[in-house]
């Protein structure tokens, strides 16, 4: 341990208090530690507030030595610093049976009560893939869960501008009973972000609860909403309209096969809350919802569409098809689309002419993400387009499916396709191009 009286013997003494912490930021825990005992000014920096601002603590399902070891360190030093914590992230890491989640349970109940009492500083708050849904949720310790995330976010409704509850999965009534926390003290919330992607329970037509719509009405400063399209109604987007137009830039909409999506949600609705939020961008994110007809009903026009993703992951079914989608109703948005995303088994019906055009046509189209069956042909049509200026593409990133066993010569194309257009990739795109074989 140095001296404190001899500062001189080392250049670090002099090093000024803000540099110190800056170099403290970067140590984990331990290191951390270990430090704060070479002398008084090093421990005076390690209590420093702005070293414990955001925290993220993970429990294991099935914990090695050293994973036990650095969830207690996360979980001391967040009780030790809690009063100056602004971002706490919670992770459950494969769960596994009913003892471990009771387990989880009961410190959560701790830390939540610790930091309802000493915290005044906390505006973000993460709890992803709590599945309540699962068995190994027993009802008891489910509810009481529940009951103690419900008071700790009413006593942090004042303070709280971020919350992410993606993958609870819960009932309509416990979901609205948590969202209701956040505006239990004024009856309104000035929350600005709000992840509830697979927040209810699967099959939920949560579009035509009553309860839903009164408890989002009392949200007034949404600056980006991420959900279901199983919420969305007329009733929904009338609602943000009147309580958030003024500050709204992004809704995260996911569909996904096995949620309610055949409601119908009316294109005026949509105009009507562009009109009054013009920062809006929508990003849709399609899961196995693939069939023209859905789409067509979900993607109107009036939508201000930034992104789209449709994924069918590896499923095929010759009763869909995609080239009415390409060619009918994405072009729609060319003036709006900036990202585009297609994971497609297509693999009775070749798009290479139609994905083209639908690139061509999309004036701000920066991103591209295809994976599906193509020629190579396509990707040394698309690379020239993109040198003549015919697009604006920054990032370009395929994979090729083919039903080959051996893909050689496809590879040996694609690596003439890179050398050809080399001086563009290097100095303008992010580009990554591969064969795939789907056999």
């Amino acid at each position: 341990m140095e001296d404190d009286s001899e500062p001189d013997q080392s250049s670090w003494a002099y090093l000024p208090d803000v540099c110190l912490r800056h170099v403290f930021h970067w140590l984990d825990d331990r290191d951390r530690s270990r430090a704060a005992l070479v002398c008084k000014k090093w421990s005076c920096a390690m209590h420093s507030g702005s070293l414990w601002r955001c925290r993220t603590i993970t429990f294991y399902g099935q914990p090695s030595r050293a994973r036990t070891l650095e969830f207690q360190s996360a979980l001391w030093y967040t009780k030790k610093f809690g009063k100056y914590l602004k971002h706490l992230e919670i992770k459950l890491s494969s769960p596994y049976n009913t003892p471990f989640i009771k387990k989880f349970q009961v410190i959560m109940r701790g830390l939540l009560s610790h930091l309802g009492k000493c915290n005044s500083h906390l505006v973000s708050l993460s709890i992803k893939y709590l599945e309540l849904d699962c068995l190994i949720w027993k009802n008891v310790v489910r509810t009481q869960f529940i009951k103690n995330l419900a008071a700790f976010l009413k006593r942090m409704s004042n303070q709280l501008d971020y919350l992410n509850l993606k993958g609870a999965r819960i009932t309509l009534e416990e979901g609205c009973e948590l969202l209701n926390s956040l505006s239990s003290l004024t009856n309104r919330s000035f929350i600005s972000e709000i992840n509830i992607e697979d927040f209810f329970s699967l099959h939920l037509s949560v579009y035509s609860s009553a309860l839903f719509h009164q408890t989002m009405s009392k949200f007034h400063r949404l600056t980006i909403l991420t959900f279901n399209y199983n919420c969305i109604s007329d009733e929904l987007l009338d609602i943000l309209r009147e309580r958030s137009s003024h500050s709204l830039c992004t809704l995260n909409i996911k569909c996904h096969i096995h949620d309610p999506h055949g409601h119908v949600v009316s294109g005026m609705s949509w105009a009507n809350l562009a009109k009054r939020a013009p920062k809006l961008n929508v990003n849709f994110f399609f899961e196995r919802v693939m069939k023209h007809d859905h789409l067509a009903r979900i993607l109107l026009e009036e939508i201000p569409v930034r992104s789209i993703s449709l994924r069918s992951c590896y499923f095929s079914d010759p009763d869909w098809t995609m080239r009415p989608t390409l060619t009918n109703l994405l072009p729609a948005y060319w003036h709006g689309l900036q990202k585009l995303t297609l994971e497609l088994n297509n693999d009775h019906e070749l798009l290479d002419n139609e994905l083209l055009q639908l690139i061509l046509s999309c004036k701000r189209l920066l991103f591209l993400k295809v994976w599906a069956f193509l020629s190579v042909s396509f990707m040394e049509r698309l690379l020239q387009n993109r040198a003549e200026r015919k697009c604006v593409l920054t990032t370009i990133k395929v994979r090729i499916y083919t039903a080959q066993d051996d893909s050689t010569e496809e590879e040996r194309l694609l690596a003439d396709i890179y050398r050809k257009f080399k001086y563009l990739i290097d100095s303008e795109l992010n580009y990554f191009a591969i064969t795939y074989p789907m056999v």
